[in-house]
């Protein structure tokens, strides 16, 4: 099955914040490319702008919040960081927020995508390679830009179609918790 990417809003932050404080100190420091205490991840979800930038997540089964990506936008370009929990990594979560990232921005005219990493940070390495990014290595560090072309109607549609899915897996998830919930309380 497809893994949905859904969009995030500014009621999402608790959620938000409990999966960044989740990630392991080492999964912190290359998400962020430097060591965060908690207050310092606090500030940053509380700071996240809804309006200019755009934030998806993926949940798992149980419609918990088990990826995060959020797409910050630059001048003509936009910035991508992303995390997944250390237990639903290898199952293409990470892959399928960047391909939603690139989509995002895609349609709403942006020219380039970048991301910035640690050159330890061998899963954004291999998302930016099999995206065929331009990658620059600068010491420790790793710059890789991805010139997006222009929106096409297929692209909207596809976008329009992702969105869709997410409505009817809402859905779906609220239909069977509350028949979930009656069976548990008869």
């Amino acid at each position: 099955m497809a893994t949905l990417v859904h969009p995030l809003s500014p009621s999402s932050r608790p959620e938000i914040l409990a999966h960044l404080l989740a990630l392991a100190p080492e999964d912190r420091r290359l998400r962020f490319g430097v060591p965060l205490a908690d207050e310092t991840i606090a500030g940053y979800v509380a700071r996240l702008d809804f309006d200019r930038d755009a934030v998806f997540g993926v949940r798992d089964d149980d419609g918990h919040l088990v990826g995060v990506t959020h797409v910050a936008t630059l001048d003509d370009a936009v910035e991508l960081g992303l995390s997944v929990n250390a237990t639903q990594r290898g199952r293409g979560l990470a892959q399928a927020m960047f391909r939603r990232a690139t989509l995002h921005a895609r349609n709403r005219g942006f020219g380039e995508l970048y991301m910035h990493c640690l050159s330890e940070n061998a899963t954004m390495m291999h998302i930016a390679r099999k995206a065929g990014m331009r990658i620059v290595i600068d010491g420790a560090d790793r710059d890789a830009t991805l010139a997006l072309p222009p929106a096409t109607p297929l692209s909207v549609g596809e976008e329009i179609y992702q969105g869709q899915l997410v409505l009817l897996d809402l859905a779906l998830r609220n239909t069977f918790a509350g028949a979930r919930g009656a069976l548990v309380s008869s």
